[in-house]
């Protein structure tokens, strides 16, 4: 059964493992936390805007958050301070990021959270380490949490409103090609173990659940929570500690009621772990 690690959070998302402790994003708190495995937080940085707004490294070890609304991709320096360190607004909103192994950052975007039947204008945009930037990829519907391979071969998406997660092969170049259906499944914030198999968010079936995903839509492993799961990461000192970020979200109401609630009402927001057998995909950068 799962375990509550933590609770009072507004809605949390773009859950990491970095350093030795759990990262996330508290949107509608502005803040990025960091907790450690007796559920004290810390907040590591002050993000400028209340949703969406993601993380992952640098490299280097330096911070990155997308800004969502801005369209800016901002990088923490020692001295704490959040300085641009790409800007994309000319392509739109941004959601989601993740830095392979290569230094490459992907960030997607263009979420329209009440689309027309069939529209799909998100997209992939990449940040090579030389600072260049261009689109890697399009007509995505609703482009959500990203994994990259361990060896930096396949960058895997969730596309929410088509209830899938979708492939690309990543070229020495960081483009992508061979656009594919991974699995029939939807999702969240997603996270990779060490087989390649997908933890990631279910909001469909009756019961909010997180599941474990083999390529092709096999369902591994299955832990079911008392509310939306919005992120899952796999960490702890042995990586087989899964941290789930969930809250009160109603799938059958409008979304702006839900936000509305979630963002003025009680704070429902938990963390949960779960143990698992396998471990996940790699070491914290």
């Amino acid at each position: 059964m799962p375990e509550v690690l933590l609770t009072d959070l507004v809605i949390g998302e773009s859950a990491r493992w970095h350093d030795g402790r759990l990262w996330l994003s508290n949107w509608g708190a502005q803040g990025v936390l960091a907790v450690d495995a007796t559920g004290k937080s810390e907040v590591m940085a002050h993000v400028p805007t209340t949703l969406p707004f993601s993380i992952d490294w640098l490299p280097d070890g330096r911070l990155l958050v997308t800004s969502g609304p801005e369209g800016l991709v901002l990088r923490q320096e020692a001295s704490g301070e959040l300085v641009v360190h790409a800007d994309l607004s000319a392509y739109g909103g941004l959601n989601e990021i993740v830095v392979d192994g290569r230094g490459n950052i992907y960030v997607n975007g263009g979420c329209d959270f009440d689309p027309d039947e069939g529209e799909a204008p998100g997209f992939i945009a990449l940040i090579t380490p030389d600072g260049s930037v261009r689109r890697v990829a399009d007509e995505l519907a609703f482009p959500n949490g990203m994994v990259v391979t361990a060896d930096n071969s396949t960058l895997v998406i969730v596309e929410s409103f088509a209830a899938q997660l979708t492939a690309y092969d990543v070229g020495p170049d960081g483009t992508l090609s061979n656009r594919r259906v991974w699995a029939p499944r939807t999702g969240d914030g997603i996270s990779i173990d060490a087989d390649g198999a997908i933890w990631a968010p279910s909001w469909t079936g009756g019961h909010p659940s997180c599941e474990r995903i083999a390529e092709g839509g096999e369902i591994l492993e299955t832990v079911l929570l008392d509310h939306a799961c919005f992120a899952c990461a796999l960490g702890g000192d042995d990586g087989r500690t899964l941290y789930m970020l969930t809250a009160d979200w109603h799938m059958q109401e409008p979304f702006s009621d839900n936000l509305d609630r979630l963002l003025n009402g009680p704070r429902t927001g938990r963390v949960w772990t779960h143990r698992t057998t396998t471990p996940r995909r790699r070491a914290s950068r």
